[in-house]
């Protein structure tokens, strides 16, 4: 078997499939000549327990499993990681209606121990938080990504699996054939984990798939030292309807340090984004969020602009206040009428599966997802043993 792409999902999938099928034969192709070097190591380092997920979707049911499940693989492998518990804020009247439904989602999605406030009990948890009324989500908290991605690579190659390192997929030949700058590869059964280039892998292997993956860049800007009392757990915002992302907020990492943070522009520094403004469905939906297109470019580039809108959430937080932190690129599937595919996305060929969306909660949500993945794959297992 072949996976393509060693991210923190194509590696949670070689471990699940070495745990349920510990005699299939397993190679997971990475192209960086290190783990967690995009979007697995350069995120928010945030465990998401599911509350924002439409009840039903693949995320909802992914989340709530996968963060339990994330949870006591960093436990068995001492990897840092703390559930310190989330705070979402309303800060108008006019926001409670949408918190209430995120409540509500919460509540449906098996959330434990989610808790309604108002103004002065968020504030016992958050004094420094501008908040009208707020929902704690007590089992959400931070995690060291890339301390999981080592270990699972670790179990991988105790198992008799491989992880190779340098291994650009370059060419690919059903079934399944792969070429690469470190060798040939080859296995009956093909995974698709490739993060930013899945769309791209799809194609080679000869998928039909009707959508294209954009890369938007995440801006983060960290608290100085002496402002991270301001901030004691995650701090969110409720999410604006009209804006396809969940917007800025505050994250503790797990090193002690508070990030604020991220923004979304198109990624024009990388090739593929840059390849991206010939596709049709972008600039449908830059032509149906201009507005928001448009203050996200000035937010990046002004670290002033940029404090104001974290001060809806924190009011004492001003442009001195911060200093520039880390960005990571979230790989977002576009369809070409402009919308974003919402959920999880899998599609399948004879003998291949490929995972075609999978932004946030994908890291949270990693150990579901690849358990998932085997499960889809199960016929086939069967009848290759």
């Amino acid at each position: 078997m072949l996976i393509v792409g060693g991210g923190i999902i194509g590696l949670a999938t070689a471990y699940q499939m070495l745990e349920l099928w510990p005699d299939v034969e397993v190679t997971v192709l990475e192209k960086n000549a290190d783990l967690a070097q995009e979007q697995s190591g350069h995120n928010s380092g945030v465990l998401h327990a599911g509350l924002y997920y439409t009840p039903g979707s693949a995320k909802a049911r992914l989340a709530v499993a996968g963060i339990r499940e994330m949870t006591a693989f960093c436990r068995d492998h001492d990897i840092a990681h703390e559930i310190c518990g989330k705070l979402v804020v309303a800060t108008t009247d006019a926001e409670i209606p949408r918190l209430r439904t995120l409540f509500e989602r919460g509540t449906r999605n098996g959330l434990a121990g989610l808790r309604w406030l108002n103004a002065s009990e968020a504030h016992a948890i958050e004094p420094a938080v501008r908040a009208v009324a707020a929902v704690h989500v007590p089992e959400e908290g931070i995690v060291d990504y890339p301390a999981v991605c080592r270990a699972l690579a670790k179990c991988i190659t105790s198992r008799g699996g491989r992880v190779v390192l340098n291994a650009r997929v370059e060419a690919l030949r059903p079934s399944w054939v792969a070429e690469t700058p470190v060798g040939v590869f080859e296995g009956d059964l093909l995974i698709n984990c490739a993060g930013l280039y899945c769309d791209r892998i799809a194609r080679m292997a000869g998928a039909s798939i009707d959508v294209r993956i954009i890369p938007f860049r995440g801006e983060y800007f960290v608290l100085e030292p002496e402002r991270r009392h301001l901030v004691r757990h995650l701090i969110y915002p409720v999410p604006d309807p009209a804006f396809p992302f969940l917007g800025v907020h505050f994250t503790r990492h797990i090193d002690g340090g508070i990030e604020a943070g991220p923004n979304a522009v198109l990624a024009l520094d990388m090739p593929e984004g840059r390849a991206a403004l010939a596709y049709p469905g972008l600039w449908r939906f830059i032509a149906k969020y201009p507005k928001v297109c448009a203050e996200e470019l000035w937010r990046s580039g002004s670290r002033r602009l940029f404090a104001r809108k974290l001060s809806r959430l924190v009011p004492d937080i001003r442009a001195g206040d911060l200093a520039p932190g880390g960005a990571g690129v979230r790989a977002q599937a576009m369809r070409p009428n402009g919308s974003f595919v919402e959920d999880f996305l899998f599609a399948e060929q004879p003998g291949a599966l490929h995972l075609l969306n999978a932004p946030s909660p994908g890291a949270t949500a990693s150990l579901a997802i690849g358990r998932e993945i085997v499960a889809r794959l199960q016929p086939a297992l069967t009848h290759a043993a």
